[in-house]
């Protein structure tokens, strides 16, 4: 992370590292987001979907501290998981439940050692250390799969609608291609400078009536923003990348309609010094947990810096 790079990352909000992950690197994160997909739980149908303003329900508030598992919306008809989808994986491979996953998320690092290495490496370490991070945590991480013909869109949005901090430039995402990102497969756009606009709407949890699931509903404070498509540009990227995220910078991602996978790691880092996570956003740990340090006692920063 040279002082050019980040020099780009201040002035686009975001910013692409080639060669980031060694190919055993992307081997080893792969075969465990492929292992992760063999324990999906029996008569499980949760899901997620991109923009979806719907109250949210338990098992999704309590993944902030969980491994969990979210289908498609597509891969879910009436409550049960599409017979025809899960017979064809749409690339010739023999079908299944684990081809029609959105994403296992959201405390991976936490319980995944192979997640938890990736996430909390030197590189990582170095990184935030460059953008002036003086107290880093992982706030959440997920394995995303953007499966062949099914993987969904995902709308335009901020990073810091979902993990508000202020000031929510505290907020930086980091996001691992474990295969090549086309623009057929589902690379990340992004609209260069749009970082620079504050933030544009947020998500919030509020204490419903009781009539939801722990009286938690989440809403959004504002209509979804309308963003011009001229603004934005793919960012093709080969596997083993790192592109790393301004959590104001707005950026998208079109569906899988290729016969090719686009799996990638991704996980979030707030800076603790100086800033403050709203109790307002829908990610809330249990009582009495704290989300990892990446710098752990303050002695041990990265050896390079």
């Amino acid at each position: 992370m040279t002082d050019t790079l980040v020099e780009k990352f201040l002035q686009d909000g975001f910013v692409v590292l080639e060669d980031f992950l060694s190919n055993e690197d992307v081997d080893e994160l792969r075969k465990a987001g492929e292992k992760l997909a063999e324990n999906i739980p029996d008569n499980h149908t949760h899901v997620f979907k991109s923009g979806d303003d719907k109250k949210r329900d338990e098992y999704f508030l309590d993944s902030a501290d969980q491994v969990s598992y979210f289908y498609e919306a597509s891969a879910v008809e009436n409550g049960n998981i599409s017979a025809t989808l899960n017979g064809d994986s749409g690339n010739g491979e023999t079908g299944g439940p684990k081809n029609l996953l959105n994403k296992v998320g959201h405390a991976l690092h936490k319980h995944n050692p192979v997640f938890r290495r990736a996430a909390a490496s030197t590189p990582v370490r170095e990184i935030c250390y460059r953008l002036g991070l003086n107290d880093p945590v992982i706030t959440q991480s997920m394995y995303i799969y953007k499966n062949p013909k099914i993987g969904g869109e995902v709308l335009p949005h901020q990073d810091a609608t979902y993990l508000y901090a202020d000031p929510p430039s505290a907020l930086v995402g980091f996001w691992l291609a474990l295969d090549d990102a086309t623009t057929k497969n589902g690379c990340l756009w992004f609209a260069s400078g749009s970082h620079k606009s504050g933030v544009h709407r947020r998500l919030v949890r509020t204490q419903g009536d009781g009539t939801e699931s722990n009286g938690v509903q989440l809403t959004y404070n504002a209509p979804a923003p309308s963003y011009p498509s001229s603004i934005f540009r793919p960012v093709p990227v080969k596997k083993g990348t790192c592109i790393v995220i301004h959590g104001l910078v707005v950026h998208r991602s079109d569906a899988n309609t290729s016969s090719d996978p686009r799996h990638a790691f991704t996980f979030h880092v707030l800076d603790q010094q100086g800033s403050k996570y709203s109790p307002e956003n829908w990610l809330q740990l249990p009582e009495g947990e704290s989300f990892m340090s990446l710098y752990g006692n303050k002695q041990n920063l990265p050896v390079s810096c």
